[in-house]
């Protein structure tokens, strides 16, 4: 496990491999489809985003709300690749990682690879142990889209995997071959 700290500079992402296992510590924001939709819309029309994609780190993730004494609640990766129409917006604007659940597409891929940025798998179905590792949890734009509005979240050692990395790793695709047997 490698300990990286939010957020990512050039640097450290240049030096991830596809398979690396880290655990990320600082500062996220998180975002989903009516969010992305909402981004895409700001960027087309010169308005500012809500928060400055240089050198951040995006959740794809909808929490539900926290229980008392929580900084909130279950909040799981969803499918990252229902953000690949708009992520390439973002990768552009300085985007260092992205946080999801599966497969993203080549066009996604080749923008990380072009502007310097990761793609994390975390583990599905662990939202609930996911959640221990936030600190804290604000929400900072779009409140009227409930669970998909974009917080600010702390977290701290939150695990992933280096899915996508710069020099055309690609976990999905490599990984598999890794554990290949050799016909005997």
């Amino acid at each position: 496990m490698t300990d990286l700290r939010l957020p990512l500079d050039a640097g450290t992402v240049r030096e991830l491999r596809s398979g690396d296992s880290v655990l990320l510590s600082g500062p996220l924001v998180t975002g989903r489809d009516a969010a992305h939709a909402r981004f895409a819309a700001a960027i087309e029309s010169g308005d500012p985003l809500p928060f400055d994609p240089d050198g951040e780190t995006l959740y794809f993730v909808g929490p539900t709300p926290a229980r008392p004494g929580h900084a909130i609640g279950a909040a799981g990766p969803t499918t990252a690749s229902r953000m690949d129409a708009w992520s390439p917006l973002l990768v552009e604007r300085g985007l260092r990682g992205m946080i999801g659940k599966g497969r993203r597409s080549d066009t996604v891929k080749d923008a990380m690879r072009e502007h310097g940025c990761v793609y994390f798998g975390a583990i599905e179905g662990t939202a609930a142990l996911l959640s221990q590792c936030i600190t804290s949890s604000e929400v900072i734009a779009y409140s009227d889209l409930g669970a998909e509005a974009v917080h600010r979240l702390e977290v701290r050692d939150f695990p992933a995997l280096v899915v996508n990395d710069l020099h055309g790793g690609d976990l999905y695709r490599d990984g598999p071959a890794r554990w290949r047997r050799a016909p005997s």
